[in-house]
C-alpha cells in the first residue's frame, strides 16, 4: 500500500514550520502515524552536534553514519547529487500519512500557506493546490482555513486524502 504524501508550501515566512508541527501533533493525537521531510534548499548543512562522536565520524570521511539507540536510530550518508524525491519518500515504511514541509515542485497534493504579510499571491501549482491556510479573506476554488484551525484541516485530510 502507498502512503499517501501531502505537501505543506509557502513563501519563507509564511508559517509552513508552526503549520507543519500543529498538524502533526493533531493528527497524532487522532491516532494516525504520521512521518515528515523537510526540503532544505542549501547543501552543506549539519544534522549532527559538533564535536559528537558520530559527527566527528563524518569530519573524519565517513561516507555514511548511523547513530543507533535504544530508543531510535539516526542515518545520514554524503550524496554526489540530489535525491529525487520519489526515492527519498521510499524510505519511509509502516505510516498512515507523510507531511513534507516544501518541495513545492514534488507534483503531490499540496496545502500552501498564505500570511497577508507576505503577499496573498499563491505559489503552488493550481493541479496541486487541495488547500490553503490563511489569514487573508481568499477564493482559490479548494477549502481555506485560517491558521489557527487545525482540527477543521485535520478533518479534511482525514476525509479526503486518508479517506477514513
Amino acid at each position: 500500500m502507498t502512503i499517501p504524501v501531502v505537501t505543506v508550501i509557502g513563501k519563507s515566512g509564511s508559517g509552513k514550520t508552526t503549520l507543519m508541527e500543529k498538524l502533526i501533533f493533531e493528527m497524532k493525537g487522532r491516532g494516525f502515524k504520521i512521518g515528515t521531510l523537510k526540503h532544505h534548499f542549501h547543501a552543506g548543512f549539519e544534522v549532527d552536534q559538533p564535536g559528537r562522536d558520530s559527527w566527528r565520524h563524518a569530519q573524519a570521511g565517513s561516507e555514511h553514519v548511523i547513530i543507533a539507540a535504544p530508543d531510535k536510530i539516526a542515518s545520514y550518508r554524503l550524496l554526489q547529487q540530489e535525491l529525487k524525491f520519489e526515492n527519498i519518500i521510499k524510505e519511509f515504511k509502516d505510516l498512515d500519512l507523510i507531511l513534507v514541509e516544501g518541495y513545492k515542485s514534488a507534483n503531490q497534493p499540496s496545502i500552501e500557506v498564505v500570511r497577508l504579510e507576505n503577499g496573498i499571491q499563491l505559489i503552488s501549482d493550481p493541479k496541486q493546490r487541495i488547500a490553503v491556510v490563511s489569514d487573508a479573506d481568499l477564493v482559490v476554488g479548494v477549502p481555506v482555513m485560517g491558521l489557527d484551525d487545525i482540527s477543521a484541516l485535520a478533518d479534511f485530510i482525514e476525509k479526503d486524502i486518508l479517506e477514513v
